[in-house]
Parts: structure tokens; C-alpha cells; sequence
């Protein structure tokens, strides 16, 4: 009885690094391509020693503006693995997650034409650990999108000219 439970439990240690694979595999590609800016930014510190994967998705909003652009935002949870920092992304695919550091709790913010990150207005990128997360970071993000999808407005019937 307790071997079959051991084995149980070994098997579902060996499926989470191929479940969280499958869900980062099963976002839409503009989203991917924001989950992937997350990554480049967070790699680029020198202070972060592992690699980081997508883990799950916390809150997405998005805004279809036609002809292939479209406003993002996306809150998602990136968890350590025992794999280097510099491990080859086709590598990292198989790490192991961490149990003993927090998750990065991570929010972007961004326009996509045709799927591809536009530079204009700048993408928003804000990744830190999930306990140190605060109500006031919360709202910094979502003023972020907010100052992003924000319109002046347009053209009403109020404003045409019947002289």
C-alpha cells in the first residue's frame, strides 16, 4: 500500500514540469510573446541564479482595436527550477520546479499588431515575489492598462453639424 503511494506521488512529481509546459503551450501567441518578455526581463538580472517557467495564468483583459491590433494585459505566476540560469530554452523545458522559493507573481501590459510586441506605446513589465506582492503594486499595474486602452473618444452624433 504505502510503495503504490510512493509510486503515485513520484509519477505526479514528474508530470507538473510537463502540465505547466502544456499550459504555457496552450496560450495564444500574442500572450506567449508577453510571457516571454516577463522571462527575457527577468533573466537579465544578475542576481537571478535559476531559471524561471510559466506556471499559470492569474487574470488576462484584452482589447480587440481591428485590423490585428491588440491591447494586453496579463497577470501570471513564473516559478523557479532547479535548472542554471543559462540553460538553453530548449533544455529548460524539462526542469524541475522548485518547492523552496516563492513564485514571481508578473503583470505586462502591452500592444500587439499581427501577434508581435510593438515598442510604441512601451511595453509594461512588472515581475516580483508573490509575498511581497502589494494591494498598491496591484493598482499601479491596472493603471498601467488603463492609462494604455484609455481613448479620448470619438466622433458622436452630439458633435455633427447640422448648419
Amino acid at each position: 500500500m504505502a510503495a503504490g503511494l510512493l509510486l503515485l506521488v513520484c509519477a505526479g512529481g514528474l508530470l507538473l514540469p510537463a502540465e505547466a509546459q502544456d499550459s504555457y503551450n496552450q496560450l495564444p501567441t500574442a500572450v506567449r510573446a508577453g510571457v516571454d518578455l516577463a522571462l527575457e526581463q527577468l533573466m537579465s538580472h544578475a542576481s537571478v541564479k535559476h531559471h524561471f517557467r510559466f506556471l499559470k495564468s492569474v487574470e488576462k483583459k484584452e482589447r480587440d482595436e481591428g485590423f490585428g491590433v491588440l491591447y494586453l494585459y496579463h497577470n501570471f505566476h513564473l516559478r523557479p527550477t532547479r535548472c542554471a540560469k543559462g540553460t538553453p530554452a530548449s533544455d529548460s523545458r524539462v526542469c524541475h520546479f522548485r518547492n523552496d522559493r516563492p513564485v514571481m507573481d508578473c503583470a505586462v501590459c502591452y500592444k500587439t499588431v499581427n501577434e508581435q510586441i510593438e515598442m510604441t506605446p512601451e511595453p509594461y513589465v512588472h515581475c516580483i515575489q508573490r509575498p511581497r506582492l502589494t494591494a498598491e503594486m496591484t493598482t499601479t499595474r491596472l493603471d498601467h492598462w488603463k492609462k494604455m486602452t484609455y481613448r479620448t473618444g470619438g466622433a458622436s452624433i452630439m458633435a455633427l453639424s447640422t448648419g
